[in-house]
């Protein structure tokens, strides 16, 4: 099957498209014709080496975590998928391998959950990951709920973007930071739109005195501490991006696959309470061009690879 792989660490210039063998499938695993795949920070940062400390790289790695297709086979312990199904997943493993930049994947049953009817699969591709961290964060670390007061930082990221829907359908406020040519973009999904820079903090006071109630970090660094600053009595703070929240007082999260919250998800974006995205899609070979376009951290919404046409 054809793929993107890479032989080792670096930039964008080590992703091959390139011919490599078919995925083998367990009992515990579908095998999935991947219709789109969408590309998150992560993914460029495991190339790069970054979390090599972390997670095995088997070379050739063949990159990225989230998938969307129509499933091919169920191994034989799966009852839970047919042939023909139409699927999403985040198949991330504990090692760095058999990712889902690739015509077909071998995806464990606990990462599936049904692909929502009403969005494409470049749009459903985007969901799986940053949907998961949102949800994810905003249930169990950040416990938001109706009439709290939250601010998402990257609001029109990926992970952020979905934070804010999520957030809103729960009964929350939220206020979401974000550069000004993606205020009325926020303003659409349900937040009240803040500038990065300085004096950050003293915008979120204009907005909310008293301080707020939950803050998702995306950011870490100087924007954190922040944040941290911006609490009201009582307040939870949360980080995807730096393991200095714990030192604050706060959660470091790191997504995992679930397949429950998965399906919530799609249960949702079913009704219209979540969309996605799509800032811009990229055929399977231009793979290197979706990674170089996510390392300038300016993307609204999702970065998405085609893998292969709908019917």
């Amino acid at each position: 099957m054809k793929a993107i792989s890479y032989r080792g660490y670096g930039g964008p210039e080590v992703l091959e498209y390139t011919e490599v063998p078919d995925p083998k499938l367990g009992p515990d695993s579908v095998l999935v014709k991947v219709r789109a795949a969408a590309v998150n920070p992560v993914d460029w940062k495991c190339r790069q080496g970054h979390l090599d400390g972390a997670l095995d790289a088997v070379f050739p790695v063949i990159p990225g975590w989230d998938v969307s297709g129509v499933v091919v086979r169920p191994g034989a312990a799966v009852p839970e998928f047919a042939v023909g199904d139409e699927v999403i997943g985040y198949v991330r493993e504990d090692f760095l391998s058999r990712g889902t930049f690739a015509e077909y994947v071998a995806a464990p049953v606990r990462t599936l959950a049904p692909k929502p009817r009403n969005l494409t699969f470049e749009e459903a591709a985007g969901l799986p990951l940053a949907g998961l961290t949102a949800y994810q964060v905003l249930t169990d670390a950040l416990d938001v709920k109706d009439g709290d007061t939250v601010l998402v930082h990257a609001a029109a990221g990926g992970v952020g973007s979905l934070a804010v829907q999520l957030a809103a359908h729960a009964g929350a406020r939220v206020i979401g930071t974000a550069s000004e040519r993606n205020h009325d973009y926020l303003r659409e999904l349900g937040a009240e739109p803040v500038t990065y820079g300085d004096g950050l903090a003293d915008r979120v006071r204009g907005l909310a005195p008293k301080g707020v109630d939950a803050v998702f970090d995306t950011i870490g660094g100087d924007t954190l501490k922040a944040s941290a600053e911006l609490l009201a009595p009582g307040g939870r703070l949360a980080s995807i991006a730096d393991g200095a929240v714990i030192g604050l007082g706060g959660r470091y999260c790191f997504v995992r696959p679930d397949a429950a919250d998965l399906r919530r998800l799609t249960e949702l974006a079913e009704r219209g309470v979540v969309t996605v995205h799509v800032d811009k899609a990229f055929p399977l070979e231009e793979a290197a061009d979706a990674h170089r376009l996510s390392e300038q951290g300016r993307t609204r919404g999702k970065i998405v690879v085609r893998v292969a046409p709908g019917d």
